[in-house]
């Protein structure tokens, strides 16, 4: 492309010299012989002027008078009649530029030059012009270049950028070149590496969350089958089973609010349900895990109380708590439902040493843990607490208390609080 380019430049130059080139030498060489011509005949109109005068007057013409009415190199001859010619100046052998004039005595003047002076200036001329072409095609050849480079440059990168995308690198490289046309390229290539990178965050950010998400009710369900397969009392296979087929649904849930859209989730899935509900379910499933650490799990607060958001995604933020007070936390997990202005808070401590000054501030940003996990569960936690209109925060680091922030609805009658259990 880049040859093409200057070849094509370099043409169109070519073209425009030959076409304007050719017609100015024409006119230039018409215009210099034709004012040699004019000026040829202006000085035998002189000439003759003088000589009439002198022979008017009596006067002696003699060669020496005249000389000083003729140009240096042009020969005048004057014919007088009864009189010997009056020859000025060397007479050139070559061709000639010639012009008479005759008077009203009879006398006649003849004044010529040689053509090499006309073609001497046509030949300054051409050189002029020859080199006034050749700067012309120097300095096309040079914008050729210059423009090829700048055309063919920004296109080497934006195939460049093409390529990177389709080998999976979605970085977008905020290039510009200052051509319209190339830079609408540019900005939908960087578009499209933008939503590319998108895309390809949010399957990374699923693939993690589902990971982390669904590790917890796999764990809560092989336990239950344990417990199944470890007894022969009918009432406890029963029981089991039905906590079992509990946590099968919720692992349904877990997986369709991964797969649901945030926003979609807010607005078609929250609905008023019975917190307390939620907090048995999580109490019941969590006993045998702590049971089996050596530790408790209890719960104390007010009861009866309502919120607003989407029961699934609400267990899924305290079984995120208790397993975080499971894994990083000691002694009893206590959890606590109160009532703050127009929210539902749910908090969840523990005895253990709490959260490292360092990472208070940070421990809901993804891959921030205290220990050697994956650092997803609280930033998820807060993720779905968000997505149902409230929020999770760290009150408390020593010892360390987190609190789930609800929409309420206020009970219709004041309920006494539950005694810790």
């Amino acid at each position: 492309m880049r040859r093409r380019l200057i070849n094509s430049t370099l043409a169109v130059v070519l073209v425009v010299i030959a076409v304007f080139g050719v017609s100015l030498v024409i006119v230039e060489t018409r215009t210099i012989s034709n004012s040699a011509q004019e000026s040829v005949d202006s000085e035998a109109l002189r000439l003759i002027s003088v000589v009439e005068s002198r022979l008017l007057g009596a006067e002696r013409i003699s060669p020496d008078v005249l000389s000083e009415q003729v140009g240096p190199d042009r020969y005048a001859r004057v014919e007088i009649p009864g009189r010997a010619p009056i020859e000025v100046g060397e007479r050139p052998t070559d061709s000639v530029i010639s012009s008479s004039e005759t008077g009203e005595q009879g006398e006649k003047v003849t004044v010529e030059e040689s053509r090499s002076a006309v073609t001497r200036e046509v030949g300054r001329t051409l050189l002029i012009i020859g080199a006034v072409a050749l700067l012309a095609i120097v300095s096309a050849v040079l914008l050729a270049v210059r423009q090829a480079n700048r055309l063919t440059s920004p296109l080497t990168d934006l195939a460049e950028t093409a390529e990177r995308l389709g080998s999976g690198d979605p970085r977008p490289r905020r290039k510009r070149y200052g051509v319209t046309e190339l830079d609408r390229v540019a900005d939908v290539l960087d578009a499209s590496a933008e939503r590319i990178a998108r895309m390809l965050t949010a399957e990374r950010r699923l693939a993690a969350d589902a990971s982390h998400q669904l590790r917890t009710p796999l764990t809560a369900l092989s336990m239950r089958i344990e417990e199944i397969y470890s007894t022969d009392d009918p009432d406890t296979v029963k029981e089991e089973a039905s906590i079992a087929l509990t946590q099968v649904e919720r692992l349904t849930d877990v997986v369709e609010r991964l797969l649901t859209n945030a926003r979609d989730a807010r607005t078609g899935s929250a609905v008023v349900f019975d917190l307390d509900e939620v907090v048995k379910q999580q109490l019941e499933e969590w006993r045998p895990a702590y049971r089996s650490a050596g530790r408790a799990v209890v719960c104390s607060g007010k009861h009866g109380l309502q919120a607003v958001g989407t029961p699934g995604a609400v267990a899924q933020v305290l079984a995120a708590l208790i397993e975080n007070s499971l894994m990083h936390g000691g002694g009893t997990v206590a959890l606590r439902t109160r009532v703050t202005g127009n929210q539902v808070v749910v908090e969840v401590t523990d005895e253990g040493p709490g959260v490292p000054a360092d990472l208070g501030a940070r421990i809901f940003e993804r891959t921030i843990s205290g220990r050697n996990s994956t650092g997803i569960g609280l930033a998820v936690a807060r993720d779905l607490a968000e997505a149902d209109g409230g929020r999770l925060e760290l009150l408390q680091q020593q010892p360390p208390v987190f609190a789930l922030f609800l929409s309420r609805v206020a009970p219709t009658r004041k309920e006494p609080e539950r005694p810790v259990r």
